[in-house]
């Protein structure tokens, strides 16, 4: 069965409707995924969605923060959901395909400004949640699955627009690169969109803080798509779609696709 998956960090699913149903219509993918959806479940514009053919959704949602959600075109049944570091927090969700391929979307904490737990709360909330996810992984090795979301590490030099200049500034910092590269080794994940595009600077996030982001293009790459061992090699043709974040009203993320042939 083979079909197209995308991850997306919206930031608002009601805010951005438009632009979720303008991927949905110039893109169709299958499957997208939306984190930092900012709403009750039941807030959300299902019916915009299902009139493009995305009928199925499961998600996890909380007013004003946090949020995913998994829009389908393909039947999927919600298999539950993890709270790690006990945050309370919309922050994952987990389904399976009818040919029983599991799909994991995570909005993994921002962690502050300041890359230090001990005067930086959200930091070492941020770490405490990538522990868990090693461990859980560590538990219960994923089988046929794929994991995507906001995982909000840039994990390469190339992740980023200044390797040198980001080392002290969240998101590249060594300790959080090394807690990435524990969670992948945990669930043997493999990075889908480096396998298709190994070399080259690649981002898909840029701030709304420059004023020109696409001339200045201090990006980073904090939107990620892994497969276990066991499904990999059927992923492909993964892209950024970059001119997204240049829509009206955009979100600071674009959205990151992959093919599988499963």
């Amino acid at each position: 069965m083979p079909f197209t998956l995308a991850t997306w960090n919206i930031n608002s699913v009601r805010l951005r409707a438009p632009i979720v149903c303008k991927l949905l219509s110039e893109e169709a993918p299958d499957i997208l995924c939306l984190q930092e959806c900012k709403s009750p479940v039941d807030k959300i514009p299902v019916d915009d969605f299902a009139a493009l053919g995305y009928t199925h959704m499961i998600a996890r949602g909380q007013k004003g923060y946090n949020g995913v959600a998994i829009l389908s075109k393909l039947p999927i049944e919600d298999i539950g959901d993890q709270d790690f570091a006990g945050l309370g927090h919309a922050r994952h969700v987990a389904g399976r395909l009818e040919n029983g391929t599991i799909i994991h979307n995570f909005y993994v904490p921002a962690g502050g400004d300041v890359p230090d737990r001990n005067v930086n709360e959200k930091f070492g909330q941020k770490l405490d949640y990538l522990s868990e996810m090693r461990d859980w992984f560590h538990g219960d090795k994923p089988r046929k699955s794929i994991l995507v979301g906001d995982l909000n590490i840039a994990p390469r030099e190339d992740d980023v627009w200044s390797h040198k200049q980001l080392l002290k500034v969240v998101s590249h910092t060594p300790v959080e690169v090394e807690a990435f590269a524990d969670v992948m080794a945990a669930g043997d994940w493999a990075d889908v969109t480096r396998n298709d595009i190994p070399d080259g600077q690649l981002y898909s996030w840029w701030s709304y803080r420059a004023r020109d982001w696409d001339t200045a293009d201090k990006g980073r790459r904090l939107d990620h798509v892994w497969a276990t061992p066991d499904i990999a090699s059927a992923a492909h043709s993964s892209r950024i779609l970059r001119p997204v974040r240049g829509w009206e009203k955009p979100s600071d993320h674009a959205p990151v696709f992959a093919s599988f042939d499963l």
